[in-house]
């Protein structure tokens, strides 16, 4: 199925890098950051869904934050570069496609992501990395070009060699307008402003934090090729079409995963 969609316009233009206030601050980073990354040429499509197909899937001890009345899923695809710790010299670095899937959720009160899945292309030891920090983590195989204007990104996914693909998602998308920074109260900042995400293991919950400047977020022209994210998660695959935006870059810094105390 293929979906073409803008961001909505209901963002001021104004200085993007602007740092964020109101009342997403309680998310702010709490822990010391080790990692550091830069975000590209990455789209954001986010969909509606019913929150009784949602809350199945996410652990009792999250509560899924919806939004008058909708919960909402968001499929990421993106490259990050200059992955490493803190300190370490370019040689040392590394760069890889990802695509992620997620929800929205809080934890006490406090809002933050929940991950169904995360995929990491092209690069098995930043998956066998990733995958100590207990987060739902995945190789698969990507492509990604750009022509400086429009992406295409594909990703595919296998349990193993001789298996059929379990998650494949494919689409092309380039930004339309200028990058603005949105409003506290509209659905973009709600769905994108978020420092925080959320883990669930067998004695208790994990979390992390990211730091980074206000997404900078520009509309876009999307065409979605191909997307079975949501049935590879266990998830209906919804009927509506997606809220999409781009970002083309954004550096980061990220915090070890701790388990919070009951």
């Amino acid at each position: 199925m293929v979906f073409r969609r803008q961001m909505t316009d209901n963002s001021e233009s104004t200085n993007p890098n602007r740092r964020q206030t109101g009342s997403t601050e309680r998310s702010m980073p709490k822990a010391t950051h080790v990692a550091t990354m830069t975000w590209r040429d990455g789209l954001f499509a986010h969909w509606p869904v019913d929150p009784d197909d949602v809350r199945p899937h996410v652990p009792d001890e999250l509560t899924l934050d919806t939004r008058d009345g909708q919960a909402w899923v968001s499929v990421l695809p993106f490259v990050l570069t200059d992955v490493g710790l803190w300190g370490t010299p370019p040689l040392t670095r590394t760069a890889f496609p990802e695509l992620n899937v997620r929800t929205y959720v809080r934890y006490r009160g406090d809002p933050g992501l929940f991950f169904f899945s995360i995929d990491l292309g092209n690069s098995l030891l930043a998956t066998l990395v990733a995958q100590t920090t207990r987060l739902p983590v995945t190789y698969a195989r990507m492509r990604v070009g750009t022509d400086g204007r429009e992406v295409a990104f594909s990703s595919r996914r296998r349990r193993s060699r001789t298996d059929t693909d379990v998650g494949r998602f494919s689409a092309t998308y380039r930004p339309t307008g200028e990058a603005t920074r949105t409003d506290e109260g509209s659905l973009e900042y709600w769905l994108t402003e978020r420092r925080r995400f959320y883990a669930s293991e067998a004695r208790g919950v994990l979390t992390a934090e990211i730091a980074h400047e206000q997404w900078p977020l520009q509309p876009v022209d999307a065409t979605i090729h191909e997307n079975t994210m949501f049935e590879a998660n266990g998830l209906p695959t919804p009927s509506a079409e997606p809220v999409c935006h781009f970002c083309r870059e954004l550096s980061m810094t990220g915090s070890i995963p701790r388990r919070l105390r009951n």
